[in-house]
């Protein structure tokens, strides 16, 4: 898409991501013409009088330059009219639930990341505010509705079983009661999904994970238009305090500038990977939209940009829990660890890790068995990650098996 640039930190929508990406909220220092903005560590601004500050800002908690440009880097790349910045993606959600009433009802998506089921059990609940987890949300939430609902969480795709929620039919049938619908798109970065031209009111970002994609910021961010939301949730934002610093805003806003090229890298990845653990006889089933085997893979032809799958992905591996653990110490390019979305590659057990907080029954009625393995792939060559994730099953498996046969051989004896 080509169009005219009304300004060099303000793209019009006419133009393609890539550029929206670069120029949205950069403007070039008007003093000294440097082309990346400075960071503004400043704490506090003069003001000429009383209550007459200098320039826009009075103190950094309610607002800061960096804070501001990120923000509106953001608001254009989910097209959106406002967004605003938290210091992690947990303060973005808990302002969210914050903004509702003492007993308001909530409708989520059953497998939520674990630190989201944590604030809506443990959290919210002391506050008041009661949720109810549907794994089939497109289906029931008509039957879960009721006249104190105010909000529906959903996870698009989910944390850690890749599921996809039709947000335009969940979005129709909540705003028909008046109910706002929240989509968390960490999973997929706005380079490859936008809730909001779906019809959700309001779409949230771990930023720690694509946005920012280098491993070293934490920080959240929630986009939306309505005026009404931004009143209320910015309030809570100064109000409450959960805000990032300007050196994590001026990180966080510096991989907003490569966002298209790395997740476009990560999800090329990660369907080299996803096809290979498919044709793996070490592996017991394969979690990722961008397969044709998954079951809500015409969601994401509808939904995700040139269908793709994006960077994370998730299997079961032969040898249960063992196996499992064995695979992520035997990765040589994976880590082993937290998290998502970089440019390296990770892997993890939702189980043990990311999930552990949710009961076992809860877990595994969503499909997150103790064999179950998280990937997060990044921006190395595919044909490395794959050699990678080959090599590592191969010797988890073959190394369980060993040690079940050796195991059940007692003093020499098979023991029956």
């Amino acid at each position: 898409m080509t169009g005219p640039i009304d300004s060099i930190d303000n793209p019009s929508p006419a133009h393609g991501f890539g550029t929206v990406a670069v120029h949205a909220g950069s403007p070039h220092d008007p003093t000294t013409g440097a082309v990346i903005e400075p960071i503004s560590l400043s704490t506090t601004y003069e003001q000429t009088a009383v209550g007459k500050p200098v320039g826009l800002y009075e103190y950094s908690r309610s607002s800061n330059p960096n804070r501001d440009n990120f923000e509106k880097a953001i608001a254009a790349l989910e097209v959106a009219k406002y967004a605003l910045a938290f210091g992690s993606g947990s303060a973005a959600t808990a302002t969210i639930l914050q903004s509702l009433a003492q007993g308001s009802h909530v409708i989520s998506v059953s497998d939520v990341y674990g630190g989201t089921h944590r604030y809506f059990t443990r959290v919210a609940k002391a506050h008041g505010v009661t949720v109810t987890f549907t794994p089939q949300i497109e289906v029931d939430i008509a039957e879960h509705i009721r006249d104190n609902t105010k909000l529906v969480w959903i996870e698009s795709p989910s944390n850690p079983t890749l599921r996809l929620v039709d947000i335009r039919s969940v979005a129709e049938a909540a705003h028909a009661r008046g109910v706002v619908v929240v989509v968390d798109n960490t999973f997929l970065s706005p380079y490859i999904q936008n809730p909001l031209e779906r019809g959700a009111d309001i779409v949230v970002h771990s930023v720690t994970k694509y946005i920012n994609g280098h491993s070293d910021v934490v920080m959240g961010v929630a986009a939306f238009d309505s005026d009404e939301l931004h009143e209320r949730l910015a309030f809570l934002q100064n109000a409450g305090g959960a805000v990032p610093s300007a050196f994590d805003c001026w990180l966080a806003h510096r991989g907003v500038k490569t966002l298209h090229l790395r997740a476009k890298q990560s999800s090329a990845n990660a369907t080299a990977v996803a096809e290979a653990l498919e044709e793996s006889p070490h592996v017991l089933a394969v979690n990722y939209p961008g397969l044709n085997s998954h079951p809500q893979r015409h969601i994401a032809l509808q939904q995700h940009r040139d269908g793709m799958g994006g960077g994370m992905l998730s299997f079961r591996i032969r040898g249960g829990r063992a196996a499992a653990e064995r695979f992520c110490q035997l990765t040589r390019i994976y880590t082993l660890a937290e998290s998502l979305g970089g440019i390296e590659s990770l892997c993890e057990l939702p189980s043990a890790m990311t999930h552990a907080g949710i009961p076992r029954d809860q877990r595994e009625a969503v499909g997150v068995f103790d064999d179950l393995v998280r990937i997060s792939s990044g921006i190395e060559d595919p044909e490395d990650l794959v050699a990678d994730i080959e090599q590592a099953l191969e010797k988890a498996v073959r190394e369980t098996e060993a040690a079940a046969t050796n195991n059940s051989v007692t003093n020499g004896h098979v023991v029956q």
